[in-house]
């Protein structure tokens, strides 16, 4: 959807906030969210069991579904997660993706979260093609004490169709690095939670990994399931996003996350798969937005690494 048809009177659209995984703990982080996004010029609309609980779920079920299929049919131009938690993989089976595909396919709808939502991204690019965003959230994104500023920016940058190009630092590109794919992953939880289902694309592009409170061996361990199911090494490239909030034990005598990336950059150099390290997205205040399912090249230019990405509207 392009900048022209996105703008109007109503600024930049509806946006609808819906929680499809965990409840929410804190209301006031909601509205203190909506009334930023607003402020971006954002008509938002919170959705009626945005702030529903059932033990640790954001309501049953049946009514997360709901949620989800009420946001397809919605006018809304973006439809944001409030968090993420746990909950959408036991409701993956129920999702109607001919209604979320054409929603976001045909009409537009911009589709927007990370951590759990990484389920909901890869299930509907797995079965309809979909392109998403991984991205903010309205909780720990726009309800913390400040918005951080490449945060905002890089959203807006999808939102309003302007993303040409993102890049980052990196010192572990190899020389003369130019690969090509579509740009999927997220959640490394998640990827691993869907190997061997229909929800897990098969594709052979670059795949992007984070995660929040693993110790690097249980990364190791799920960069190990990846590398046994045959994923990691059909890759144009691994990039790794924030690993964070983990705590080392005396019993680790030294191993910590730079010894399991080393170890997975040993386990792929014979595929010819480059890892790079350190792409600004995850658990993480400041974070870039990339188009889940959009075709890239990655290059390497100096000390920087540069996902590049035709201009293109959200849906290929």
């Amino acid at each position: 959807m392009t900048e022209g048809r996105r703008r109007g009177a109503g600024g930049r659209g509806e946006l609808r906030l819906l929680s499809p995984s965990g409840a929410v703990p804190d209301a006031q982080r909601i509205e203190l969210a909506a009334r930023r996004l607003a402020e971006l010029d954002f008509r938002v609309r919170v959705d009626q069991a945005a702030l529903a609980r059932q033990q640790r779920f954001a309501g049953s079920d049946a009514r997360r579904v709901q949620a989800l299929h009420r946001a397809a049919r919605s006018r809304a131009a973006v439809v944001m997660a409030t968090r993420g938690g746990y909950g959408l993989s036991r409701i993956l089976d129920a999702i109607d993706y001919e209604l979320l595909g054409q929603a976001i396919g045909e009409r537009g709808q911009l589709w927007v979260g990370h951590s759990d939502f990484t389920a909901l991204q890869l299930a509907l690019l797995a079965r309809c093609g979909a392109v998403t965003c991984s991205g903010p959230m309205a909780s720990f994104d726009f309800g913390g004490e400040r918005v951080d500023a490449v945060t905002r920016e890089s959203f807006l940058d999808i939102v309003d169709d302007r993303l040409e190009a993102v890049g980052f630092a990196c010192a572990d590109a190899p020389r003369g690095l130019d690969v090509g794919g579509v740009l999927w992953g997220g959640n490394l939880s998640m990827v691993c939670n869907l190997v061997g289902s229909r929800y897990l694309p098969r594709l052979r592009g670059v795949l992007f990994l984070e995660d929040v409170s693993e110790h690097p061996y249980r990364v190791e361990r799920m960069f190990s399931q990846l590398l046994h199911a045959g994923v990691l090494q059909r890759q144009r490239a691994v990039l790794l996003g924030a690993f964070t909030e983990f705590r080392l034990a005396p019993h680790d005598d030294g191993y910590d996350l730079p010894q399991a990336v080393a170890w997975l950059r040993g386990q792929l150099h014979g595929h010819g798969v480059p890892v790079l390290s350190g792409l600004p997205f995850g658990h993480l205040r400041s974070k870039l937005s990339l188009p889940h399912g959009r075709r890239c090249r990655l290059v390497r230019d100096g000390g920087e690494a540069y996902l590049v990405f035709a201009h293109a509207h959200h849906h290929d």
